[in-house]
């Protein structure tokens, strides 16, 4: 489907006291469009940063990163913004659902500020990603009343409500039982026939082996890049 990202010659640096910590350290990746890809590896090898920097929630200290063909390493804060609330999507392991919002209002919530999108019209894309994900008939339930299984379906409906390029799972099965670990999993695999590039962010082998491709970090670094 053609590429989505290319990351050239990626850095990323923090300065604690009197130590230089260099979190990414020249990476250089392709991500093509209907990818599944797990980015693996253990804590503080910069796959977390890899991703908030792809995510648009962070910039590189260096480094070239095209998406969609636009370069995009040194944003204003409102252009990355616009990219978070159009091109990405992301589920988390603690599935970050507001408990006050309905199942329903939290799906829409990432729609509230797209001034393309009516009520009406936010309303009907969130049910229809609920529907994609199985929880059409969970519309007016607050989280506290869902399963962990399906409080994740429901935040895979919240990342997919605004038809993102690419959506970020952040250990998304961490706080699952093991009947619905492969569930989540194979339902994230599923938007790939829609074209979204899905990015699982991992350091455990098994979620990793549901993706087509690994790329695993050690210390700032692509250590190993394969297909599967």
């Amino acid at each position: 489907m053609g590429s989505l990202a290319t990351i050239r010659g990626l850095h990323k640096a923090y300065v604690m006291g009197d130590e230089t910590v260099h979190a990414l350290d020249g990476v250089d990746l392709v991500f093509d469009r209907g990818e599944y890809i797990a980015i693996l590896g253990p804590s503080g090898s910069g796959k977390s940063t890899l991703m908030h920097i792809l995510g648009f929630m962070d910039t590189p200290s260096k480094g070239s990163i095209l998406f969609e063909g636009e370069e995009v390493s040194n944003l204003s804060a409102d252009r990355r913004a616009w990219y978070r609330s159009n091109r990405v999507g992301f589920v988390f392991q603690s599935f970050n659902l507001l408990p006050r919002l309905s199942v329903l209002e939290n799906v829409a919530l990432p729609l509230l500020y797209r001034e393309d999108y009516t009520e009406d019209a936010r309303e009907e894309a969130a049910k229809i990603a609920l529907e994609r994900v199985g929880m059409s008939h969970r519309l007016t339930h607050r989280p506290t009343q869902l399963s962990g299984g399906e409080r994740q379906r429901v935040a895979i409906a919240r990342a997919i409500v605004a038809r993102p390029a690419i959506v970020f799972a952040d250990e998304p099965t961490g706080n699952l039982d093991v009947k619905n670990v492969d569930r989540i999993l194979d339902l994230l695999g599923s938007l790939l026939a829609e074209g979204i590039t899905v990015v699982l962010v991992t350091h455990d082998l098994a979620v990793a082996a549901k993706a087509k491709r690994v790329i695993s970090m050690r210390a700032g670094k692509v250590h190993e890049d394969r297909r599967q």
